[in-house]
């Protein structure tokens, strides 16, 4: 006996619902990058490339943090030497040896310590509050702890190297220091790309904590202080040091600030072409969903993977477009119940009890012995078979720009001219009549029907109470094509409709239908000339 999922687990499958249905162009993926993954992904090779992303991140920004230190120590500031001035073992043994263990050991030590953080993903588990913390704050924890290995290497070569030589103090403490601030900076953006689908989970269970520098302003405003802003002030120091001690030459220290700066533009280049791709990243996304929606496609959706502003508009567009499904679904019932055009009406002006007089053609249809029919069958078969009748009538109807306005039973009535006008409304609602009067014969012969069509004047309009009301028309031609449907049941051509609409409709019409008898119809003191199908 198998377990019920658990809300994770059941969180990923509504994330993977959400990007399945949402049918998302070439090219935007559902995190933002093809690296990352899809949502359908099982937990435990999401760990895998999690795990793989952030341990070639770190690794790649601290060994481009190591060359360009070195080369700036070594290069930069040749004056004292790092390869005459100190023995041998500690430039040429210790110093890579450090660096080769801080690598080794940073990234066994962060990469461990993520994935215990987070390992409720990776477990299948629902997040708790402290599990959503630690989501969000990770890539500051990792961020802190490369700072760190930096720091500590920092003071152990200041000591060192000072000990041979004071001019080094200031050097190596300058050097590395910014170095590591911008490599720690590097970390912090790659971390966070790399979590987005933890992110995506862990916003699905609740809305992001407080952090100490919320919001896309306070994200932006931090890599600039830290991979620019600390740099240049470290330029600006490294020449008043350089002034001060007066230990190199004015060609050294134009040298030195030129490589300097190079490196800072290099390095706060690249950090804010990443801040501005992880920016922009939850912007497409939701641009190229928004063009589905344009389209007409109401299924499209995006996974809300980032915590900021932009974590908002994404939950704002899956708001946005639950409620134009919503709206779409009332919509179509309610044009279903009252016909679509009325629907259309009601959208566009606000409606109100009463009425305007149009000029329409009425169509009514009404079944031949209903009532031995529903005496002689069971209920479903009735049902069913009154559905197939309905089926042929509201598919020509609408075909015809008619209204189907009111179904009685067994019985119809269709409007061709209100709501919405008709240049001749006599023309659709003969060619109606007479194309629904074949289609029973040939698919409904079990449920012959009479019908009657009438043309005239009539007030079309809300009828009922404030609460309650309905649209419908009103007046003569709705009567005459009543009776004329009931007198209809009795002659052969089980299709009746006054001579005065035939005589409005166009030639082309007129060509289908031959004048008749005239009959006083129930209800009526006047004599009414009749026409039949030719």
């Amino acid at each position: 006996m198998t377990s019920p999922p658990s809300l994770a687990q059941r969180l990923g499958r509504v994330l993977e619902r959400v990007t399945r249905q949402s049918g998302r162009l070439a090219g935007t993926p559902a995190y933002g990058s093809l690296i990352l993954g899809r949502v359908s992904e099982s937990p435990a090779r999401r760990r895998v490339r999690i795990q793989t992303l952030v341990t070639v991140a770190l690794l790649t920004v601290n060994v481009l943090g190591i060359v360009v230190a070195a080369l700036l120590v070594s290069v930069a500031y040749p004056v004292p030497s790092v390869f005459t001035d100190v023995p041998a073992w500690l430039t040429f043994g210790v110093a890579p040896a450090y660096a080769a263990a801080a690598l080794a050991f940073g990234s066994w030590w962060i990469t461990t310590r993520t994935v215990k953080h987070l390992r409720w993903a990776a477990e299948g588990r629902a997040p708790t509050r402290v599990d959503q913390r630690n989501a969000f704050f990770t890539p500051w924890r990792v961020a802190l702890a490369q700072l760190s290995l930096w720091v500590v290497g920092t003071v152990v070569f200041t000591i060192l190297y000072g000990l041979f030589d004071t001019d080094f103090i200031p050097r190596i403490l300058l050097v590395t220091g910014f170095v590591g601030v911008m490599v720690s900076t590097g970390a912090y953006l790659a971390t966070e790309f790399a979590l987005r689908p933890v992110a995506a989970l862990a916003l699905a269970a609740g809305p992001p904590p407080h952090r100490l520098a919320p919001g896309i302003m306070g994200r932006t405003m931090t890599v600039w202080m830290l991979g620019s802003g600390v740099p240049v002030i470290g330029i600006g120091l490294s020449a008043l040091i350089s002034l001060v001690l007066d230990n190199m030459t004015k060609t050294q220290l134009e040298v030195a600030i030129l490589i300097t700066s190079s490196a800072t533009l290099v390095f706060g280049f690249a950090l804010m072409w990443v801040l501005a791709w992880i920016t922009a990243t939850p912007v497409r996304v939701v641009r190229s969903a928004l063009k589905r929606v344009e389209d007409g496609d109401l299924k499209a959706s995006v996974v809300v993977f980032d915590g900021t502003e932009l974590g908002e508009l994404q939950r704002g567009f899956n708001s946005m477009v639950a409620g134009l499904r919503e709206r779409e679904r009332v919509r179509d019932l309610f044009g279903r119940h009252v016909g679509r055009e009325v629907a259309a009406a009601a959208e566009m002006q606000k409606p109100q009890l009463g009425g305007e007089e149009r000029h329409v053609a009425v169509l009514f249809v009404d079944i031949v012995g209903s009532t031995q029919l529903v005496g002689t069958l069971p209920p479903i078969e009735v049902v069913d078979l009154l559905n197939r009748f309905f089926a042929v009538i509201v598919e020509e109807v609408n075909r015809h720009n008619g209204l189907l306005n009111k179904f009685e039973g067994d019985a119809t009535l269709a409007v061709f001219g209100a709501p919405v006008t008709l240049d001749n409304p006599e023309d659709d609602a003969l060619a109606a009549a007479r194309t629904i009067m074949r289609r029973l014969e040939q698919e409904v012969p079990e449920c012959p029907a009479g019908l009657g069509v009438a043309a005239g004047e009539v007030v079309a309009g809300n009828v009922g109470a404030n609460e309650r009301f309905e649209y419908t028309v009103i007046g003569p031609p709705v009567n005459e094509a009543a009776r004329l449907s009931e007198l209809a049941k009795s002659t052969s051509s089980r299709l009746l409709v006054t001579a005065s609409t035939v005589e409005r409709a166009g030639d082309p019409e007129r060509a289908h239908w031959v004048l008749a008898d005239a009959v006083t119809l129930r209800g009526h003191e006047e004599s009414t000339r009749l026409a039949v199908p030719a």
